[in-house]
């Protein structure tokens, strides 16, 4: 496993997340992050170009993937920001509490072993007005499609590192510590079970 989690999985990953339909995802979130952004589950850069420089002062990139996050630095040398490279995983997040103005999560809840500490990590580095913003694709509405993906699920993750098709997103932002603040939901163009998207963005509960 070792060869396909090093050699064959950080290109997979990248190109299911490179597809347009995803890419037109990341294009209505990534805009709105401001200030001082966590990005948690940086993958290989594809939020990067999205980014608005004017708003953006540094970006702190967490991935557990060496891999992914060589490829990332080829794309942060085009960046006027400062970005910083944190090689670790979602659930140890070595930042100070409150120091980031936004928290950016793209397709990468579905991953995390300890979801709910992650985002309980993500609530503690977010400053009081601060905000997060989130896409993820998740549990399907209809009973038909949540069949295939509980089916489906357990090969699921060991082909696609972890993956899970079935989370409930806004449930577990909300566990987390977060109130969401808007949210839309909808398939987008794919593979039914690995296309319901969430995208939103949540403030902190104590914040409310």
């Amino acid at each position: 496993m070792r060869l396909y989690d090093k050699h064959i999985l950080p290109n997979l990953v990248h190109f299911a997340c490179s597809l347009q339909s995803v890419m037109h995802q990341r294009q209505k979130i990534v805009p709105l992050a401001r200030g001082r952004v966590l990005e948690v589950g940086l993958g290989s850069g594809l939020n990067f170009p999205y980014y608005d420089a004017s708003k953006v002062s540094k970006v702190w990139g967490l991935d557990p993937s060496p891999e992914m996050l060589e490829m990332a630095g080829e794309r942060a040398s085009s960046v006027s920001f400062e970005v910083d490279f944190i090689p670790l995983p979602g659930e140890e997040i070595p930042l100070e509490t409150n120091s980031a103005d936004t928290v950016l999560v793209t397709y990468t809840l579905c991953t995390i072993a300890d979801v709910g500490r992650a985002i309980q990590e993500m609530a503690r580095v977010l400053k009081p007005d601060g905000e997060l913003l989130f896409c993820e694709h998740g549990i399907a509405p209809e009973v038909s499609v949540r069949r295939w993906q509980n089916c489906i699920n357990p090969v699921w993750k060991r082909i696609g590192g972890g993956c899970h098709l079935n989370r409930e997103i806004p449930v577990l932002i909300e566990q987390g510590g977060f109130k969401i603040r808007e949210m839309q939901a909808n398939y987008i163009p794919g593979w039914r079970p690995a296309s319901y998207n969430y995208w939103g963005t949540a403030i902190l509960k104590a914040s409310s």
